[in-house]
């Protein structure tokens, strides 16, 4: 789920140390953030914005040695690019609820700085689910030649908090930022969905400039992860498009680059829990996240 969730549920240089020293010089500080999960609503500790078609799956890229979708595009094809990478929640959130519950200003509102976020009933967390997968995108972008940031790497106790992930973003110029995620739905609620920013502009928020590409992003990244994949778009919401678009999340409303995050699947149904503890499936998702976003920034 995102961290800013609803509910409860390197080239590549992985800069997030300096970036984040740059940021507290500027005086940018920042609780660090979080996301979480919910049983009857999709996402925010998992994020649910999502919106434009994922088609059926489709004809299935080339497959390389390992069976998963291969890269059209030359290795150094994103040469000059920098994306940034937001692993969702942190796997120290748990032990440190004071923090995360102090709440942080997301322009529309204030909200929790983050959420531990949801699990698979047999225990598999989110935060150890979106390191994993992020961790493999990193690697499949970096040898695409693209410069990669995360916001964290589990290496603070905790967080960061949705408003300083928004700035790490911001302050790389990223081109485009991804924040990954799983969602902690009902059983029987299955499927992928990849959250867009809505129009916002209040306060320190203005989603004017990047509604339209990070819908394009969005788009990119919901069909090519259902090609790598072969899952369907999440089919309790965004209408069968693999998209959703929600105005409460402090990840979306406060980047002023493209960005969206994708929930992978839903942790809470047994079918996709085995999907998502597989890291074969782990790998295709990878796959799939990177391939939209090479083919959005035209790798």
């Amino acid at each position: 789920m995102p961290y800013d969730h609803r509910n409860t549920t390197r080239r590549t240089r992985t800069r997030t140390r300096g970036l984040a020293l740059a940021l507290a010089a500027t005086g940018f500080c920042a609780a660090l953030a979080g996301c979480g999960a919910s049983q009857a609503s999709p996402s925010e500790g998992k994020s649910t914005e999502s919106r434009k078609a994922a088609p059926p799956a489709a004809t299935p890229t080339p497959s390389g040695p390992s069976g998963t979708a291969s890269p059209r595009a030359t290795p150094a094809s994103l040469a000059g690019r920098t994306v940034v990478l937001d692993p969702g929640h942190n796997p120290g959130n748990f032990r440190h609820s004071q923090e995360i519950n102090q709440k942080v200003n997301i322009g529309t509102n204030r909200k929790e700085c983050d959420t531990t976020g949801t699990s698979t009933n047999a225990g598999y967390t989110e935060a150890s689910f979106t390191l994993d997968v992020t961790h493999r995108l990193r690697d499949l972008l970096t040898a695409r030649g693209a410069e990669v940031v995360l916001t964290h790497d589990a290496d603070r106790p905790w967080g960061p908090c949705i408003d300083e992930r928004a700035r790490i973003g911001n302050a790389a110029r990223a081109d485009a930022v991804v924040s990954v995620h799983a969602d902690g739905s009902a059983v029987g609620n299955r499927g992928f969905h990849v959250i867009l920013p809505a129009h916002v502009r209040e306060g320190s928020a203005d989603t004017t400039k990047i509604v339209g590409p990070s819908r394009e992003l969005g788009e990119r990244i919901a069909d090519r992860f259902a090609r790598a994949t072969g899952t369907s778009p999440s089919n309790y919401l965004g209408s069968g498009t693999g998209l959703d678009v929600r105005d409460d999340l402090g990840g979306l409303n406060l980047s002023t680059v493209p960005k969206v995050f994708v929930e992978c699947g839903n942790m809470r149904d047994p079918k996709d829990a085995e999907l998502l503890t597989s890291a074969t499936w782990r790998q295709k998702a990878a796959q799939g996240i990177a391939d939209g976003i090479a083919t959005y920034l035209k790798g």
